[in-house]
């Protein structure tokens, strides 16, 4: 096949210098003025075709779907962690620590609700952490990095304007703090390998997720996902595990457009196994966490085990 035309470089340098793109903004960068049937066909050819040349550095444009909102998004991923691409962050070692802790207490949410409040968020004690990202075990002396022990609450609170700016964190409509969409398109592999729990119907980690109604069934499903399936008339609306009636309440304008699948389809990691429990931090073996500068996993952490209390959050936007 041919060099890659000037269309194909300006989504690749667009995806690059702004980041993840929304499914119609990455189409119609290209692929303006063309019929909806016509486009999709093309823009598959497009990915496939960059892909291809990316493949041999270890690089690809992955699409994703945001599980906050449902929309599909476009973004360049880095498929190689080592020391030379970690050198590639704008962070620092108690920002990337501090991003870690955060996706770890979300990521420990066994009700699934994929976010955490802005207090708790800045309530989280670095202490545990170290320079490798592994955790403090019970019982070890490590000495802790000044860097961590001195990373004050204002510093935490620009790390987090920082790492939602820079979509790697989002903010809900509730205003609290789950993972954005950068985190869904980096990690995806890192959440499969992991044992993070997976959706059922889309095998998807499912972060942001529903808990079937039986307390004693492991299934979780996505929120469009369940929306999805309950607009499906010939399919029983139970729980696809443990046969359990489980239907989606929402009005119909409130349903995410799933009728048309991403162009380029969201690749699915298959999860050892859904599962409603926490992610146990334990000095036996605990999953390895992901940072801001490469899409592979790292040494495993523990999370503290309590946060200290702010009495003065009124000074925190001082």
């Amino acid at each position: 096949m041919g060099e890659l035309t000037e269309k194909h470089k300006l989504l690749i340098q667009a995806l690059i210098s702004r980041g993840p793109l929304s499914e119609e903004e990455a189409i119609s960068m290209v692929l303006s003025g063309r019929s909806q049937g016509t486009r999709d066909q093309l823009f598959k050819e497009y990915l496939s075709r960059i892909n291809e040349e990316l493949s041999f550095v270890q690089c690809e444009v992955r699409a994703c779907r945001d599980q906050y909102d449902g929309n599909v998004y476009y973004g360049f991923v880095n498929k190689v962690s080592d020391d030379h691409s970690q050198l590639g962050t704008t962070y620092s070692v108690p920002q990337i620590a501090l991003y870690k802790a955060v996706m770890e207490a979300i990521l420990q949410d066994g009700a699934a609700q994929g976010c955490i409040s802005n207090i708790d968020a800045l309530n989280i004690c670095l202490d545990s952490q170290n320079l490798t990202g592994s955790s403090q075990s019970e019982g070890t002396s490590v000495l802790v990095p000044a860097a961590l022990k001195n990373f004050t609450l204002l510093q935490k609170d620009k790390t987090l304007e920082d790492l939602t700016r820079d979509r790697w964190l989002c903010l809900t409509p509730d205003g609290n703090i789950g993972l954005g969409v950068r985190s869904f398109l980096d990690l995806r592999t890192w959440f499969s390998n992991s044992g993070v729990p997976s959706c059922e119907l889309c095998s998807e980690a499912a972060i942001k997720a529903v808990l079937c109604p039986n307390e004693n069934c492991s299934v979780r499903l996505h929120e469009y996902c369940l929306k999805k399936r309950s607009l499906q008339k010939r399919i029983e609306k139970v729980c696809p595990g443990c046969g359990t009636p489980w239907s989606s309440t929402a009005p119909k304008s409130e349903l995410v457009d799933e009728d048309k699948e991403p162009v380029h389809p969201v690749k699915t990691e298959q999860a050892s196994g859904s599962r409603r429990k926490k992610l146990r931090n334990s000095a036996n073996g605990q999953a390895a966490t992901q940072h801001p500068s490469s899409s592979q996993s790292q040494e495993p952490k523990q999370q503290p085990e309590h946060r200290k209390a702010i009495r003065r959050s009124a000074r925190l936007r001082q």
